[in-house]
């Protein structure tokens, strides 16, 4: 199972227990206040109330259970969110790198006064105006009668696609089974007593 599909089942499992839990608890404040009206509410309602105290707690424990495996996801999530995020960060690192290699590469010929196409000119010009002058400058200063000539150091490259790290980490492994899936109608029938 995906994460994102394992936290929507548990996340609707939770609320499902908050929504049966809030019933129940109401239930047992009314039955609660019947025995302290009534003098032999004590005697007629007990019984009642001791289980619905038990299914009230039945219930908190297993919402407590999905909540805890909830909690579980989340880190999972945040865990291949973040590694996805790091890889496009580590990437984008690296090619700011190697166009900054370019670009002073670039502004070193210049300044040797060799021809350059004018491609990287405009790239140098678009990174920083003063270092595209002061490359022009040096390089007007030392001419010779033959100038070296160089090809573009930008070839057509590929941009990189990266995965969305939400999708990541919604599609990544679930990680061992979390706990069964017990509908509130069978965790109340489990607190019931048998008739």
């Amino acid at each position: 199972m995906k994460i994102g599909e394992a936290q929507q089942i548990y996340r609707d499992q939770v609320k499902s227990y908050r929504t049966e839990k809030a019933e129940v608890s109401k239930r047992l404040k009314t039955l609660q206040a019947k025995m302290e009206r009534e003098p032999e509410g004590q005697e007629k309602y007990g019984s009642e109330a001791a289980t619905l105290e038990l299914t009230l707690e039945a219930l908190d424990e297993k919402q407590k259970e999905y909540q805890d495996y909830l909690d579980e996801l989340a880190e999972r999530y945040c865990a291949y969110w973040n590694a996805a995020a790091a890889e496009q960060q580590a990437d984008a690192s690296a090619e700011y790198a190697v166009e900054m290699g370019k670009i002073l590469e670039v502004a070193r010929r210049i300044m040797k006064g060799a021809i350059v196409p004018a491609s990287d000119e405009k790239k140098l010009m678009e990174y920083s105006n003063e270092l595209y002058q002061t490359a022009k400058n040096i390089g007007a200063l030392v001419q010779r009668e033959k100038r070296e000539k160089y090809k573009s150091l930008w070839k057509d490259e590929e941009k990189k696609e990266y995965d969305d790290p939400q999708e990541v980490a919604e599609n990544a492994d679930a990680g061992p089974a979390g706990p069964a899936i017990m509908d509130v109608a069978e965790t109340m029938a489990s607190v019931a007593p048998a008739e």
